[in-house]
């Protein structure tokens, strides 16, 4: 019974379809008004990636309690621009507890390969128990964690050894990744690698809770992070190299649910940990404005930084893509485009420059501390700039934009 008040007041408090607020809409280009954002402040299930922090897909140790402090500054700073901020703790804590415990069934894992004499009908038995006896918090930690306990026969106390092994979502954090949001709605990605294959899961719960159903889920051979994905106001560009690949790109194209006529396929031929995702080297500010990292900027063909476009493009009203230029070089594309280009510094790329989050026209939330050249040259470019202390959570491969999904916004006309 109070589990079920909880429920309901949480409900209330917190269910406002991402959607109520006047005029929003899926967002169609990274400077329109942000209204809504997904985020999920990392607890300890980041502790088992930090402490060998490459296996966890990170670049290095960091403190898991100071990074949750960093990211809750974070979503404040967002909120003060009027931002409604969804968690996926927040989002959990609604998914009925039925349901809750059908996911938490699935993860926790009891290995009983050691103990010949333990029937599977018992160790269910066992299973189902404790999953049923479980609180809403203890489910949810399960979740997030994926505990499995190896169990092995003993001939003293309860007559079990066990080990105690963890699968946890630490890089959950990064909620850009688990989908894109397009301007027809949300597509469910296929992580490339297998320490994050099970966050997919987890979002999708959350956006059921939101009362949004996905469009698309990539499947078979695709390969898709959200991280590749920008909206360019009449122009998707969608990276593809070492995260996402040609298939995802092809099927969300079948599907007709980029939203755009024109798809600029970014090929990164530099496969590198520290530009994994196009949002990593390339962003946009504004209808006009971008940026790019310094070493693709001046980059010539045939050097590893080199960044090419294939651009598919269809007449309006029309359902098929087709394939109309290749090979063009990115830089020259985007100035045709007429962006203006901001070059970023390699010193301001390793600080994660580059991976901000444009929240309206010319107004973006960006890693504070970078160089003083950058900072004059946003100015000069009339950008506002709200810098985020997140030097902890900056040392798991991403930034701002990196750990924000904007579902819903107001078009920037």
């Amino acid at each position: 019974m109070k589990d079920k008040l909880f429920t309901v007041i949480l409900f209330f408090l917190t269910t406002i379809s991402a959607f109520a607020q006047k005029n929003a809409t899926y967002p169609r280009s990274e400077w329109d008004y942000a209204r809504s954002i997904l985020m999920h402040t990392p607890g300890e299930e980041l502790f088992d990636g930090v402490i060998h922090p490459y296996a966890g897909l990170f670049e290095y140790y960091f403190d898991v309690d100071a990074a949750a402090q960093e990211h809750k500054g974070y979503i404040e700073a967002l909120k003060k621009n009027g931002i409604k901020v969804y968690t996926v703790r927040e989002l959990l804590n609604l998914v009925p507890i039925e349901k809750l415990r059908v996911c938490a069934a699935k993860v926790l894992t009891y290995d009983t390969t050691n103990m010949p004499t333990m029937s599977q009908e018992k160790t269910a038995e066992y299973h189902q128990y404790v999953i049923g006896e479980m609180s809403r918090a203890d489910l949810i930690r399960c979740i997030l964690f994926r505990p499995k306990v190896t169990l092995y026969e003993s001939d003293t106390n309860t007559g079990f050894k066990a080990v105690y092994t963890h699968s946890p979502l630490m890089n959950l954090y990064f909620t850009r990744d688990q989908s894109i949001t397009t301007p027809r709605g949300h597509i469910i990605s296929q992580m490339n690698s297998i320490q994050r294959a099970n966050e997919t899961e987890i979002i999708s719960l959350c956006y059921e809770q939101l009362g949004v159903a996905p469009i698309l889920t990539i499947t078979g051979d695709g390969r898709l992070e959200g991280g590749d994905y920008l909206r360019g106001g009449n122009v998707s560009y969608i990276g593809c190299g070492m995260r996402t690949n040609l298939e995802a790109i092809k099927q969300i194209m079948e599907a007709d649910a980029f939203g755009h006529d024109t798809i600029a396929v970014v090929n990164d031929h530099k496969w590198w940990q520290m530009q994994m995702h196009l949002d990593t080297y390339f962003n946009i500010i504004d209808k006009d404005l971008c940026t790019l990292v310094e070493s693709r900027y001046n980059a010539k063909k045939g050097d590893p930084e080199w960044v090419t476009v294939d651009l598919y493009t269809r007449k309006r009203g029309e359902k098929e893509y087709v394939l109309t230029q290749k090979n063009l070089s990115f830089v020259d594309f985007l100035k045709e485009r007429g962006f203006t280009i901001i070059p970023i510094k390699q010193e301001d790329e390793l600080h994660y420059a580059n991976n901000f989050l444009t929240i309206a026209p010319r107004h973006i939330m960006a890693v504070g501390n970078q160089s003083e050249e950058l900072q004059k040259s946003l100015a000069e470019h009339g950008v506002k700039v709200e810098w985020i202390p997140l030097e902890n959570l900056i040392k798991g491969y991403g930034a701002a934009h990196c750990m924000t999904q904007v579902i819903s916004a107001v078009e920037a006309r």
